[in-house]
């Protein structure tokens, strides 16, 4: 084993979460293959992360079970961590994008972090390590 590939997320539709990573958090858009007529394969890697990068695949909800995880995946707290080696540039990108951060960046002993959600309500850590 070498290294995680792919990280699932359940999400209400394609296309709405494909809007999202790509264009509100500038993921590119790895792979999109239609399953069935109600599955595809959808997969999202941040831009600057190389081809081995851990990818997100972006899973639509199939039953109420999966619909009710949707926002609450890790059940409140940080589900993602998105690595940054420029967090101003970034954070400011996101606030133009319209991302919604819970609150302002703060600088811990590890780097700079500021919290923002998904189109969803997942929470994800916006992260520069010193």
């Amino acid at each position: 084993m070498t290294h995680l590939a792919h990280v699932a997320i359940v999400v209400r539709d394609y296309d709405e979460a494909i809007d999202f990573y790509c264009g509100s958090l500038g993921f590119d858009l790895v792979e999109d293959t239609t399953l069935s007529p109600t599955k595809r394969w959808v997969v999202v890697r941040p831009s600057r992360g190389g081809p081995d990068a851990a990818t997100l695949l972006l899973a639509r909800a199939d039953g109420s079970d999966q619909a009710r995880a949707i926002g609450d995946q890790a059940g409140g707290r940080v589900f993602l961590f998105l690595a940054t080696d420029d967090f101003a540039r970034d954070h400011a990108t996101f606030l133009a994008r319209g991302v919604r951060f819970t609150g302002p960046p703060r600088v811990e002993r590890y780097g700079t972090v500021a919290v923002f959600v998904d189109l969803y309500g997942n929470r994800w850590d916006l992260i520069e390590r010193h």
